[in-house]
């Protein structure tokens, strides 16, 4: 099953269910209003959504066309936002740019903090930029949308607490980074609002892409057309989700309707790309002694896309695409 909101008129948008082929909706309120609606009665309510789900492939189902400007964030607002770095690679590179190496803590216990969720961007929604020495960059990342998880999960259990699956653009002000860290109480101004893929897929949707706790897919990125990023999500995935759901249950339960992120998708032959421009910048920084980042940070204008695709080329979340705009 996928899953969209339409915007109506209220916060949390209106639950509709995605045809496979992605190209046309059906309204789905009749049996949840909107999608954290769905996500607290998800046990009660999810044989009846198999059953519309299975009208709606056999052409059953009335439905309406899919228009990306209609859909807001699939979650508008969310209970909590946390966001992991799993993937390694990017540390690293960001870390050797200073002359630091990686922790050794970071291989065994997960880096996570947590992000704003009052207010999510949806998939066609305008990126405002305060000001554009601030940095703005973008970053590619999976995530999974979690039901109730009880505190002290282990990463044995802690998989079957995965609803949805999608991908997300966690916008960063670089420049604003390093100030906030130095203060030792993490990121707050440094992180905008976070913009998510017009759908969410039960795991199954997956199929063998999702194993290990991990989904397994190719996210290409775009920027202003041209192609920035093609890079495998699932190999490089240090810590799998299901580590992270017992790392970050370890003091605390969490409520269903939670996002969990993966953080940056990195892959350490080059030949991917990437999916964020500090990393391209690093890159730079390392090429040659002395080296200085030549790759500059968004400005107004710019436009940034992202898509996650299957081993058969199905667009399983949908596309991002965004402008840059200062305001």
């Amino acid at each position: 099953m996928r899953f969209a909101s339409l915007r109506d008129g209220s916060r949390d948008g209106r639950l509709c269910m995605v045809r496979s082929d992605g190209a046309r909706l059906a309204d789905v309120a009749h049996i949840a209003p909107n999608l954290q609606a769905a996500l607290d009665r998800w046990d009660e309510l999810e044989p009846r959504l198999r059953e519309f789900d299975a009208e709606l492939e056999n052409g059953r189902i009335a439905t309406d066309p899919l228009s990306l400007q209609r859909l807001q964030a699939p979650l508008a607002r969310a209970y909590e936002w946390i966001d992991g770095s799993t993937y390694l690679n990017h540390a690293r590179l960001v870390r050797r740019s200073r002359g630091a190496e990686l922790p050794p803590s970071m291989e065994t216990d997960p880096l996570v903090y947590q992000g704003g969720s009052g207010v999510l961007l949806g998939p066609s929604d305008d990126v405002q930029l305060a000001d554009p020495l601030m940095g703005l960059d973008f970053e590619g990342e999976m995530a999974v949308i979690l039901g109730d998880v009880p505190q002290g999960t282990r990463a044995d259990d802690a998989i079957s607490a995965v609803r949805l699956v999608t991908m997300l653009n966690d916008f960063t002000l670089r420049n604003l980074v390093a100030d906030e860290l130095a203060k030792g109480f993490g990121f707050f101004q440094s992180k905008p609002p976070t913009a998510f893929a017009p759908f969410v897929a039960t795991p199954d949707e997956l199929g063998s892409a999702w194993r290990d706790g991990r989904a397994h897919l190719q996210l290409k990125i775009w920027l202003n057309g041209r192609v920035v990023g093609d890079l495998e999500t699932g190999p490089e995935m240090h810590f799998s989700f299901a580590r992270l759901i017992e790392h970050v249950t370890h003091t605390r339960a969490l409520t269903s309707g939670t996002i969990l992120g993966s953080g940056t998708v990195s892959n350490a032959d080059t030949k991917h790309g990437v999916s964020c421009l500090v990393e391209r910048r690093v890159l730079e920084i390392l090429s040659v002694p002395g080296g200085q980042p030549r790759t500059p940070f968004l400005r107004a204008g710019d436009r940034i896309a992202m898509e996650t695709y299957d081993a058969q080329g199905r667009s399983l979340f949908g596309r991002i695409e965004q402008k840059v705009v200062v305001g």
